[in-house]
């Protein structure tokens, strides 16, 4: 064979192995619950870089001062100041029992716990919820809507973008009226958030090809188990596509469940996961 023929089919072939990889892509259908795509994925790179800049530097230091045990009466601190506005919602929701629970925590460890520094209240068996206006909404009916990623705040639904603002004052309910000490609060809890994932980002980093696609499907899987209280009602997708209920349970019920109970995706750094075994990305 000539050496004009030989580069002649060389050529050839880089041509038709592209059109498949294309035509492979184009075939791929698009999330239905992400039809903001385009949009979503140039968010979610600033609020990655904002995160490499700016929030992981600051929790990397934290991290590396801050006793655990210090750590851990940060953590007990914030989630203390949360369990009004999760009682409040868990009595939305139409669980009495779990609202008063989550107010007689906030009581136990605010007393006895040196201001929630100290979660006396597990050991008294009173269990740890996590409910938001989110929740409540979809409880009562309201759908999902898209995918959606807000700036800081990261991965969200519009259902649940909406009503940030309502969480937000929620949760801010407790803290001190003093505009300083506030916001100091408000940059610990962040930077103390961020600390808790640092250990998630090696592995996010290894367990992808796409890390938008990974973070956006564990989001939706761990925000369903949470709306459902950790009993999500199962599904399978058929040979088209289609989901239906009542079936086999997807591999993300599956990560959710091992997942959902240590991990929120909730604040403006979040970009990373827990690994979780068994967890795909479609």
């Amino acid at each position: 064979m000539s050496p004009r023929k030989s580069i002649l089919l060389r050529r050839i072939a880089v041509v038709v192995c592209g059109a498949i990889l294309v035509g492979g892509c184009a075939s791929t259908p698009r999330n239905p619950d992400d039809p903001l795509e385009g949009y979503n994925r140039a968010m979610f790179a600033f609020n990655e870089n904002l995160d490499k800049v700016l929030v992981k530097p600051v929790a990397q230091v934290y991290d590396a001062v801050t006793p655990k045990p210090v750590q851990t009466g940060v953590g007990n601190f914030f989630s203390n100041l949360a369990d009004p506005w999760i009682g409040l919602n868990n009595l939305l929701q139409g669980k009495p029992a779990e609202a008063l629970s989550d107010w007689m925590r906030f009581m136990v460890n605010s007393v006895f716990g040196i201001f929630g520094l100290l979660d006396i209240a597990s050991e008294a068996k009173l269990p740890k919820h996590d409910e938001d206006l989110g929740q409540t909404l979809a409880v009562w009916g309201v759908g999902d809507g898209a995918y959606f990623v807000l700036p800081f705040f990261g991965p969200r639904t519009v259902r649940d973008a909406a009503v940030l603002p309502f969480d937000l004052v929620g949760d801010e309910g407790w803290r001190p009226t003093h505009v300083p000490t506030r916001n100091t609060l408000r940059a610990l809890d962040i930077t103390h958030t961020r600390a808790t994932l640092l250990g998630a980002d090696r592995a996010l980093e290894e367990s992808t090809f796409d890390k938008y696609i990974f973070v956006r499907d564990f989001y939706l899987q761990q925000r369903r188990y949470k709306i459902h209280d950790g009993n999500p009602p199962v599904e399978y997708e058929d040979f088209n596509g289609a989901v239906l209920p009542g079936q086999a349970p997807r591999w993300a019920d599956v990560a959710a469940v091992a997942a959902a109970a240590r991990l929120e995706l909730v604040e403006p750094v979040v970009a990373a996961v827990h690994k979780s075994p068994g967890f795909e990305y479609e």
